[in-house]
Protein backbone atom coordinates (compact mmCIF):
# COMPACT_ATOMS: atom_id res chain seq x y z
CA UNK A 1 0.00 0.00 0.00
CA UNK A 2 1.25 3.51 -0.86
CA UNK A 3 0.13 6.15 1.63
CA UNK A 4 -0.88 9.73 0.95
CA UNK A 5 1.91 12.12 1.91
CA UNK A 6 2.20 15.86 2.50
CA UNK A 7 5.82 16.78 1.76
CA UNK A 8 7.51 20.07 2.62
CA UNK A 9 11.13 21.16 2.68
CA UNK A 10 14.13 19.70 0.89
CA UNK A 11 17.31 17.80 1.62
CA UNK A 12 18.42 14.44 2.95
CA UNK A 13 17.49 15.02 6.62
CA UNK A 14 13.96 13.62 6.61
CA UNK A 15 11.41 13.56 9.40
CA UNK A 16 8.38 11.31 8.94
CA UNK A 17 5.33 12.39 10.97
CA UNK A 18 2.69 9.82 11.95
CA UNK A 19 -0.59 11.11 13.41
CA UNK A 20 -2.82 9.51 16.03
CA UNK A 21 -6.17 7.79 15.61
CA UNK A 22 -8.75 9.86 13.74
CA UNK A 23 -6.10 12.44 12.86
CA UNK A 24 -4.37 13.02 9.54
CA UNK A 25 -1.17 14.32 8.00
CA UNK A 26 -2.69 17.78 8.38
CA UNK A 27 -2.67 17.41 12.17
CA UNK A 28 0.99 18.51 12.03
CA UNK A 29 0.13 21.77 10.25
CA UNK A 30 1.89 23.91 12.87
CA UNK A 31 4.78 21.51 13.57
CA UNK A 32 5.92 20.80 10.00
CA UNK A 33 6.90 24.39 9.05
CA UNK A 34 9.04 24.68 12.17
CA UNK A 35 10.88 21.48 11.23
CA UNK A 36 11.43 22.80 7.72
CA UNK A 37 12.79 26.06 9.15
CA UNK A 38 15.32 23.96 11.07
CA UNK A 39 16.61 22.26 7.94
CA UNK A 40 14.48 19.13 7.70
CA UNK A 41 12.50 17.70 4.83
CA UNK A 42 9.13 16.68 6.28
CA UNK A 43 6.96 13.79 5.11
CA UNK A 44 3.65 13.73 6.97
CA UNK A 45 1.67 10.59 6.15
CA UNK A 46 -2.01 9.68 6.28
CA UNK A 47 -2.10 6.21 7.86
CA UNK A 48 -4.46 3.60 6.34
CA UNK A 49 -8.12 4.56 6.77
CA UNK A 50 -7.18 8.17 7.52
CA UNK A 51 -7.08 11.27 5.35
CA UNK A 52 -6.60 10.46 1.68
CA UNK A 53 -4.88 7.09 2.16
CA UNK A 54 -6.54 3.80 1.15
CA UNK A 55 -8.96 1.95 3.43
CA UNK A 56 -8.18 -1.56 4.63
CA UNK A 57 -10.68 -3.54 6.71
CA UNK A 58 -7.92 -6.10 7.44
CA UNK A 59 -5.45 -3.50 8.64
CA UNK A 60 -2.95 -4.36 11.39
CA UNK A 61 -0.16 -2.38 13.02
CA UNK A 62 2.22 -4.57 11.02
CA UNK A 63 0.56 -3.84 7.67
CA UNK A 64 0.39 -0.11 8.48
CA UNK A 65 4.12 -0.18 9.28
CA UNK A 66 4.81 -2.00 6.01
CA UNK A 67 2.90 0.74 4.16
CA UNK A 68 4.95 3.44 5.88
CA UNK A 69 8.20 1.70 4.92
CA UNK A 70 7.07 1.24 1.31
CA UNK A 71 6.01 4.89 1.06
CA UNK A 72 9.29 6.15 2.50
CA UNK A 73 11.23 3.91 0.12
CA UNK A 74 9.43 5.62 -2.77
CA UNK A 75 9.53 9.17 -1.38
CA UNK A 76 12.95 9.28 0.28
CA UNK A 77 15.24 6.47 -0.90
CA UNK A 78 18.63 6.49 0.82
CA UNK A 79 17.71 9.44 3.06
CA UNK A 80 18.47 9.56 6.78
CA UNK A 81 14.98 9.25 8.26
CA UNK A 82 13.95 10.39 11.72
CA UNK A 83 10.44 9.90 13.07
CA UNK A 84 7.80 11.48 15.30
CA UNK A 85 4.67 9.45 16.03
CA UNK A 86 1.69 10.42 18.16
CA UNK A 87 -0.41 7.85 20.07
CA UNK A 88 -1.47 5.19 17.50
CA UNK A 89 1.08 6.67 15.10
CA UNK A 90 3.71 6.06 17.78
CA UNK A 91 2.79 2.37 17.84
CA UNK A 92 3.15 2.21 14.07
CA UNK A 93 6.46 4.09 14.25
CA UNK A 94 7.82 1.60 16.80
CA UNK A 95 6.98 -1.19 14.34
CA UNK A 96 8.65 0.78 11.52
CA UNK A 97 11.90 0.93 13.52
CA UNK A 98 11.97 -2.87 13.41
CA UNK A 99 11.78 -2.81 9.61
CA UNK A 100 14.24 -0.09 8.58
CA UNK A 101 17.14 1.89 10.06
CA UNK A 102 15.98 5.10 11.71
CA UNK A 103 17.71 8.12 13.19
CA UNK A 104 16.21 9.86 16.21
CA UNK A 105 12.73 8.56 17.06
CA UNK A 106 10.15 10.40 19.16
CA UNK A 107 6.96 8.93 20.61
CA UNK A 108 4.34 11.47 21.66
CA UNK A 109 2.19 10.24 24.56
CA UNK A 110 2.21 6.72 23.15
CA UNK A 111 2.55 3.42 24.99
CA UNK A 112 3.28 1.77 21.60
CA UNK A 113 0.69 -0.92 22.33
CA UNK A 114 -2.86 -1.90 21.39
CA UNK A 115 -5.19 -4.27 23.19
CA UNK A 116 -6.63 -6.99 20.96
CA UNK A 117 -9.69 -9.19 21.10
CA UNK A 118 -12.25 -6.63 19.94
CA UNK A 119 -15.27 -7.32 17.76
CA UNK A 120 -14.59 -5.22 14.69
CA UNK A 121 -18.07 -4.00 13.84
CA UNK A 122 -18.98 -3.12 17.43
CA UNK A 123 -15.76 -1.17 17.87
CA UNK A 124 -16.29 0.55 14.51
CA UNK A 125 -19.71 1.71 15.72
CA UNK A 126 -18.06 3.31 18.76
CA UNK A 127 -15.55 5.05 16.51
CA UNK A 128 -18.36 6.20 14.21
CA UNK A 129 -20.16 7.82 17.15
CA UNK A 130 -17.00 9.73 18.04
CA UNK A 131 -16.40 10.61 14.40
CA UNK A 132 -19.86 12.18 14.06
CA UNK A 133 -19.13 14.56 16.93
CA UNK A 134 -15.64 15.40 15.73
CA UNK A 135 -16.83 16.32 12.24
CA UNK A 136 -18.20 19.55 13.75
CA UNK A 137 -15.54 22.24 14.39
CA UNK A 138 -17.82 23.95 16.90
CA UNK A 139 -18.08 20.74 18.94
CA UNK A 140 -14.31 20.35 18.89
CA UNK A 141 -13.79 23.92 20.09
CA UNK A 142 -16.27 23.45 22.94
CA UNK A 143 -14.79 20.13 24.05
CA UNK A 144 -11.15 21.17 23.51
CA UNK A 145 -10.89 24.84 24.44
CA UNK A 146 -7.13 24.79 23.79
CA UNK A 147 -7.78 24.26 20.06
CA UNK A 148 -7.38 27.16 17.69
CA UNK A 149 -9.94 27.64 14.93
CA UNK A 150 -7.47 26.09 12.48
CA UNK A 151 -6.91 23.11 14.76
CA UNK A 152 -10.66 22.51 14.85
CA UNK A 153 -11.02 22.79 11.08
CA UNK A 154 -8.12 20.39 10.48
CA UNK A 155 -9.37 17.79 12.95
CA UNK A 156 -12.97 18.06 11.74
CA UNK A 157 -11.77 17.39 8.20
CA UNK A 158 -9.74 14.43 9.47
CA UNK A 159 -12.83 13.01 11.18
CA UNK A 160 -14.83 13.42 7.98
CA UNK A 161 -12.28 11.30 6.10
CA UNK A 162 -11.72 8.69 8.85
CA UNK A 163 -12.79 5.09 8.17
CA UNK A 164 -13.94 3.36 11.40
CA UNK A 165 -13.71 -0.17 10.00
CA UNK A 166 -10.04 0.22 9.08
CA UNK A 167 -9.09 1.46 12.53
CA UNK A 168 -11.27 -1.10 14.32
CA UNK A 169 -9.41 -3.86 12.47
CA UNK A 170 -6.26 -2.97 14.43
CA UNK A 171 -7.82 -4.29 17.66
CA UNK A 172 -9.36 -7.50 16.29
CA UNK A 173 -6.40 -9.85 16.65
CA UNK A 174 -3.92 -10.44 19.43
CA UNK A 175 -2.55 -7.74 21.71
CA UNK A 176 0.16 -5.66 20.02
CA UNK A 177 3.16 -4.17 21.81
CA UNK A 178 6.36 -2.67 20.42
CA UNK A 179 8.85 -1.57 23.05
CA UNK A 180 10.48 1.83 22.39
CA UNK A 181 14.19 1.33 21.93
CA UNK A 182 16.97 2.68 24.11
CA UNK A 183 17.91 6.18 22.97
CA UNK A 184 14.43 7.00 21.73
CA UNK A 185 12.47 9.90 23.22
CA UNK A 186 9.01 9.79 24.78
CA UNK A 187 7.32 13.18 25.16
CA UNK A 188 4.57 12.51 27.67
CA UNK A 189 1.60 14.46 28.96
CA UNK A 190 1.76 14.50 32.75
CA UNK A 191 -0.51 13.07 33.98
CA UNK A 192 -1.13 10.82 31.00
CA UNK A 193 -4.16 8.62 30.34
CA UNK A 194 -2.05 6.59 27.90
CA UNK A 195 1.39 6.20 29.50
CA UNK A 196 1.20 5.47 33.22
CA UNK A 197 3.81 6.60 35.72
CA UNK A 198 4.93 3.00 36.16
CA UNK A 199 5.30 2.53 32.40
CA UNK A 200 7.28 5.77 32.15
CA UNK A 201 9.57 4.62 34.97
CA UNK A 202 10.13 1.26 33.29
CA UNK A 203 10.96 2.93 29.98
CA UNK A 204 13.39 5.31 31.67
CA UNK A 205 15.15 2.33 33.23
CA UNK A 206 15.39 0.76 29.76
CA UNK A 207 17.15 3.81 28.30
CA UNK A 208 14.20 5.74 26.86
CA UNK A 209 14.48 9.51 27.44
CA UNK A 210 11.07 10.37 28.94
CA UNK A 211 10.27 14.09 28.87
CA UNK A 212 7.11 15.08 30.75
CA UNK A 213 5.01 18.16 29.99
CA UNK A 214 2.79 18.88 33.01
CA UNK A 215 -0.83 19.70 32.28
CA UNK A 216 -0.62 18.90 28.58
CA UNK A 217 -3.46 17.30 26.65
CA UNK A 218 -2.96 14.01 24.82
CA UNK A 219 -2.29 15.92 21.59
CA UNK A 220 0.50 17.82 23.30
CA UNK A 221 1.44 20.24 20.52
CA UNK A 222 -2.14 21.52 20.33
CA UNK A 223 -2.43 22.37 24.02
CA UNK A 224 1.22 23.17 24.86
CA UNK A 225 2.95 24.07 21.62
CA UNK A 226 5.85 26.06 23.04
CA UNK A 227 6.54 23.42 25.69
CA UNK A 228 6.43 20.70 23.04
CA UNK A 229 8.88 22.67 20.94
CA UNK A 230 11.20 23.25 23.89
CA UNK A 231 11.11 19.55 24.80
CA UNK A 232 12.65 18.59 21.42
CA UNK A 233 15.69 20.80 20.73
CA UNK A 234 17.06 17.98 18.55
CA UNK A 235 14.34 18.88 16.03
CA UNK A 236 13.35 22.48 16.77
CA UNK A 237 16.56 24.02 18.08
CA UNK A 238 16.92 25.83 21.38
CA UNK A 239 14.25 28.32 22.42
Amino acid sequence: MRLNAIETGTGDRVVVLLHGMMGSAESWWRVAPLLVANGFRVIALDLPGHGCSPRDERCTVASAADAVVATLAACAPDAAVHGIGHSYGGTVLAAVTERMPMGQVVYVDSACAFEGGAEQRALAEQYEHDRRNRRDPAWLLSSRPFYSATDAEVEARAAERFDPMTMASISVGDDVAHEPGSGSILVRAEPSAFVSDSTAARLRAAGVDVRDIPGAAHTIWYSHFEQFRAALPEFFGST
